[in-house]
């Protein structure tokens, strides 16, 4: 590591945070005024970021969609290639890792702010604690999504109510508080809650059934209740097989997947390389090669939709999510058009 790096850092006083044990959620407000409340931090803005490094794919397009990639000095942790229309400003931003990076080549870029989607990212099994960060005079921002609704626990957590909307648009309005770009922040929302809404007036999925199978053939990780899969399932009035279990991802045997039987899969296309069956190619082919799923009825006659890790994830590309599992729906021949209503909670 630099000495000169952290010389700077010592010396940045963009942040002032302290531990705050209540999670209760304050409103955002501008540089120089009331702290924000963030997964048990408080912070407080003295001026807008300049140096940020986004550790979790879901928060950089975030932050590229608010228009903040001039701000960006790092990337990490992708599960797939970025969204095309930010494909431009994200090859002028270096990517640290393709996974979790050191803290050594965080603080490389001299970063004044750090901002992630998971607990577990921003944390010592990860990358770093936050305190460590803090105790360089770096801020960080955690996505409310990891915390507001959820407790950890040894896997991916579990969610005691589920994920909404809000909580989606509560990560960019702050965001774009943050950085000083309100306005830009309304936008997105605004366009968001159109495209929320546009998809679930198209198709009506009720009496549906599905499974979402994010990464790994051994012993699959496959949508609970309550997280970004199930927003999308709650939208379309789709019924996921496995909403009786508050984990976020339960690691589910395939003996259990063929009796559940459902009527769509949607299997998880991703690029990166950390776990078995990762492609959507990938894990269609071991669904039809394994003995226990490939008389399943979804697998024989290859019902299945392919989605993005990242849309199985919560951020922004949520909302693409519901989109692209809405379509595959219609495709497929397995909705009624123009018959579901919006979700109340948007």
């Amino acid at each position: 590591m630099r000495s000169s790096t952290l010389v700077a850092l010592a010396g940045v006083t963009l942040l002032t945070l302290t531990s705050c044990t209540a999670h209760d959620p304050a409103a955002i407000a501008g540089p120089g005024t009331d702290p924000i409340e963030n997964c048990g931090e408080q912070v407080q803005l003295d001026a807008p970021p300049e140096r940020v490094v986004s550790l979790n794919q879901g928060s950089t397009e975030i932050l590229y969609a608010l228009g903040l990639g001039d701000r960006m000095v790092g990337t990490a942790t992708w599960t797939d290639p970025v969204l095309p229309e930010f494909a431009e400003v994200n090859r002028s931003v270096p990517r640290l890792a393709d996974n979790a990076p050191s803290m050594e080549a965080v603080l490389d870029v001299e970063p004044d702010f750090v901002t992630a989607s998971f607990g577990s990212t921003l944390s010592e099994g990860g990358v770093a604690a936050r305190e460590q960060f803090h105790e360089l005079g770096v801020g960080t921002y955690l996505s409310p999504t990891d915390c507001v609704g959820k407790v950890a626990d040894s896997g991916d957590g579990v969610r005691e109510t589920p994920l909404t909307p809000d909580l989606l648009y509560r990560e960019i309005a702050e965001l774009a508080r943050i950085f000083d770009a309100a306005q830009a922040g309304d936008e997105l929302v605004a366009d968001l809650q159109r495209r929320l809404d546009e998809a679930a007036e198209s198709v009506d999925a009720r009496g549906v059934s599905a499974m979402y199978w994010f990464a790994n053939s051994e012993s699959p990780y496959l949508a609970g209740c309550c997280g970004a899969p199930g927003l999308i399932s709650t939208t379309l009035g789709l019924e996921n097989v496995f909403d009786g279990t508050t984990q976020e991802w339960p690691q589910i045997s395939w003996e259990v997947v063929a009796e559940r039987d459902p009527d769509v899969i949607v299997v998880g296309d991703l690029t990166r390389k950390s776990q078995t069956a990762e492609t959507a190619e990938a894990k269609i082919a071991y669904l039809e090669s394994n003995p226990v799923t490939r008389e399943m009825a979804a697998v024989r006659e290859k019902r299945f939709i392919d989605i993005t890790g990242a849309e199985m994830n919560p951020s922004l590309r949520t909302i693409y999510g519901v989109e692209t599992v809405a379509a595959g729906l219609t495709e497929l021949g397995l909705t009624t058009p123009g018959l579901a209503e919006p979700d109340p909670a948007n």
